[in-house]
């Protein structure tokens, strides 16, 4: 009773329409990522997650805000977790770019993206704005796959979202994702390309 109390409450520092897409994020062993607006939840900084609630419309009181912060840091244990998930990530540069909560703050969330795309089973993209072809423009997603065979899709805009496992929906969501990581820029350059961000901020 007390584990499964513990793990309710640990859903509930989530809002409504995000909690099962936590618990399922928690289980994966692939997780597929396009953004267009700001870094993954996943990914972001202490700093750049407190600045991005901070702005939250309509507005967040301040022990919402910290919740929110805790919860999401505590996502990041997938990233410790053995056997570690494949990780992959595409983001567009105008996210990049965009130096929510000032730019220390942007600093340390592309030094922090740097030490993600170093690891092994971690692949972060580069969209450039200046690609002349898109295949995202229906915007962010996320891909996840549970064990070896379970895959499913999911969504969201505003405090609205749609989590999906039906295989046409997700299949072709997949030949979208696999779509965008041809356009964008190779892990390798977008490491190099976020080098030269950081030289400029």
């Amino acid at each position: 009773v007390l584990s499964a109390m513990k793990g309710e409450v640990g859903r509930a520092r989530y809002p409504g329409f995000f909690r099962r897409y936590a618990q399922l994020e928690a289980e994966a062993t692939k997780l597929n990522c396009y953004d267009n607006h700001v870094v993954k939840g996943l990914l972001q900084t202490e700093d750049y997650a407190r600045a991005v609630f901070e702005m939250w419309r309509p507005i967040l009181d301040a022990e919402t805000v910290e919740q929110r912060i805790a919860a999401r840091l505590d996502r990041q244990k997938l990233f410790s977790r053995r056997p570690a998930p494949l990780m992959s990530f595409v983001i567009e540069e105008v996210v990049l770019r965009r130096p929510l909560g000032g730019r220390e703050v942007m600093r340390g969330q592309l030094e922090q993206l740097l030490l993600f795309g170093h690891e092994r089973n971690i692949e972060i993209q580069v969209m450039p704005t200046g690609r002349d072809e898109h295949a995202g423009l229906a915007g962010a997603f996320t891909l996840l796959q549970i064990g070896d065979q379970r895959r499913m899709a999911y969504m969201e805009v505003q405090d609205e979202s749609a989590l999906h496992a039906n295989s046409k929906k997700v299949g072709a969501l997949e030949s979208t994702y696999g779509t965008l990581r041809a356009q964008a820029l190779t892990p390798r350059e977008s490491l190099v390309f976020i080098e030269q961000l950081l030289g400029e901020q």
